[in-house]
């Protein structure tokens, strides 16, 4: 209940003070399992995403806002499911936890950079929305995200008010025709590339092949090439 409460608080309050356009929409199931996989620039987006679903979305959110009590109180009621940036077993128990949400028919919300970026491109996507899609064979929406970071820019407390945001909603990716690769490196790669080039395209942002950090410098070029090695290697080679 508190979810719908806060979004029928918010929605006419986003809708005064801010010019959304929505491209796409028609993309969107009405009812049944799906996963949005957008690019992340600001806070902002995951309070503009679901304004424009008339369907409950579910997030994923950092552990974070759970562990403080003047925020915890709020992820919690809206059913956001906490991660640890940490990975291991806490992501994966996420990642359980958004099986079950896809598995009663529910909308899933994924950034698949991870994090917000801070220099503007859009970023390497890590592999859990493939994961998630292949493992419970629903279907991908990639959505664009643009102009919500001029709302509330990264490390910016406020708001900013009258500003333009578009949401731009993709053609489903299929998970049918990767078949059963859950646990192959490879595919798990080359589909969540494929996201990234819908949201690219979607968004209208330069695309670069590193991850986004927390901090506010740059991945070096040399680091990227071996984290992307190393999340594709499977465990025959990395025994090699």
């Amino acid at each position: 209940m508190l979810y719908w409460l806060i979004k029928a608080i918010l929605t006419p309050i986003l809708r005064v003070f801010y010019r959304v356009r929505i491209d796409g929409r028609a993309h969107l199931p009405a009812q049944g399992p799906v996963i949005l996989a957008a690019n992340h620039r600001s806070f902002m987006d995951s309070l503009f995403l679901p304004l424009v679903i008339r369907r409950r979305v579910t997030f994923v959110a950092k552990a974070e806002y759970f562990d403080d009590r003047k925020t915890a109180w709020f992820f919690r009621g809206v059913g956001q499911i906490p991660i640890r940036r940490e990975g291991g077993s806490a992501s994966e128990r996420a990642l359980a936890s958004a099986t079950e949400v896809l598995q009663a028919g529910g909308v899933f919300a994924i950034y698949p950079e991870g994090t917000r970026t801070r220099d503007g491109f859009l970023h390497r996507g890590h592999t859990g929305v493939a994961r998630l899609c292949l493992r419970t064979g629903t279907p991908v929406v990639p959505v664009g995200l643009i102009g919500t970071d001029d709302v509330q820019p990264v490390d910016k407390r406020m708001p900013r008010l009258f500003r333009r945001v578009t949401v731009r909603f993709g053609e489903p990716l299929d998970p049918a025709r990767y078949g059963d690769y859950e646990q192959e490196h490879l595919a798990l790669r080359e589909l969540t590339d494929e996201v990234m080039y819908e949201i690219a395209q979607l968004s209208g942002y330069e695309y670069v092949d590193t991850y986004a950090t927390k901090k506010a410098e740059d991945i070096p070029i040399d680091i990227a090439h071996v984290a992307s090695y190393e999340e594709i290697r499977t465990p025959e080679t990395a025994a090699s």
